[in-house]
């Protein structure tokens, strides 16, 4: 794997999602977003997604420059039809929607579907703490093919289905979570195929129920198994409770449409953290917590507790400099090049 700038990859996905026919104000938002999810060590939500969302766009799964229509709101809440945009676009519209709302009314929630996929959803729960808000957000593929077996089944019925909320505070970096109600998003399984590695026991079944390592089994009768193991059943009901907030309460429903279009469902909420206690004493209280955590002695295997999202801020500071791309990924990204008609990409 050879290592590259981030401001290269970036220019690297805007060039080819524009030449695919995105505005270019559109390719560098979803450039900034992936390339993000690379610094914060998430590769699966990184550059190795161009490819699939120029082939999106292609098949009209994904409309560049796509109507943002607010169908329905209150003072306090707002329903968006995104039109088949880019999900990243019209998220991070509606997020910011929800923070303007939030901070006249304390709090404030969205629902936004028809839309390509979110990426990293942390991203955006991120951008309410920046504002001194608790950001809550779920997200779900709508009647996209499904990945995920419910506990005891051997199909798929539900996506990856990820909740992330996020909280202002002293420390250096943000305090936050962002997981898939799965033993693992699609995405790492999509890199780790890229890699030719295979995956952790526990995360995947074949077709016939049977524990595998193989990644390839994934789209091919196989499905990822639920957050948690044997005790799955928790990570099965957090992800049911997902897909009612993103699927069903924005109206995309549940299933699988024949046509396997992907369309992320949104549920977004704010907190104003001024309308519950001081907005500075709250930050401190949490990086006071959050050192209250650190403190602890180290079990057996560990050399250090990290607050939740400390790990992610430490690879961006590791990879700010640099950041390795698969021969395999980077191989698809000069073959897409070529045939975008865009100059040859050097490794």
């Amino acid at each position: 794997m050879a290592s590259h700038s981030p401001d290269r990859l970036r220019a690297i996905a805007a060039d080819l999602l524009e030449a695919a026919g995105a505005p270019r104000d559109e390719a560098e938002t979803v450039a900034r977003h992936c390339i993000e999810a690379n610094l914060a060590g998430h590769d699966s939500h990184g550059i190795i997604q161009i490819p699939s969302y120029v082939d999106r766009i292609g098949k009209g799964h994904i409309v560049p420059g796509a109507k943002f229509e607010v169908i329905q709101e209150s003072p306090t809440t707002t329903v968006v039809d995104a039109h088949w945009g880019f999900g990243y676009v019209q998220t991070e519209r509606a997020m910011q929607m929800t923070i303007e709302k939030a901070k006249t009314q304390n709090v404030a929630a969205c629902t936004i579907f028809r839309q390509g996929h979110v990426g990293r959803v942390a991203a955006y729960p991120l951008m309410a703490a920046e504002a001194g808000m608790i950001g809550l957000m779920t997200a779900d593929s709508g009647r996209a093919p499904k990945q995920v077996a419910p506990f005891g089944g051997r199909e798929a019925r539900l996506g990856t289905n990820p909740i992330s909320i996020a909280v202002p505070s002293d420390l250096e970096g943000p305090l936050f979570f962002d997981l898939s109600t799965a033993a693992a998003a699609a995405g790492k399984i999509k890199l780790a195929q890229a890699r030719g590695e295979h995956v952790p026991q526990g995360w995947l079944i074949d077709e016939n129920g049977a524990p595998t390592t193989d990644p390839a089994v994934l789209g091919n009768g196989g499905a990822l198994l639920p957050l948690g193991g044997d005790v799955g059943f928790k990570g099965y009901a957090l992800s049911a409770m997902v897909e009612i907030l993103s699927a069903l309460l924005t109206g995309l429903g549940f299933g699988v449409e024949p046509t396997g279009r992907h369309n992320d469902g949104c549920f977004i909420a704010c907190f104003k953290v001024d309308a519950f206690r001081p907005l500075a004493t709250f930050r401190k209280d949490v990086a006071d917590f959050a050192a209250y955590l650190k403190s602890t002695p180290t079990a057996d295997g560990f050399n250090e507790v990290f607050y939740p999202g400390e790990v992610e801020h430490r690879r961006k500071q590791e990879r700010i400099g640099g950041i390795e791309i698969e021969d395999k990924t980077w191989e698809g990204l000069a073959a897409l090049a070529e045939k975008l008609g865009l100059p040859p990409i050097q490794a």
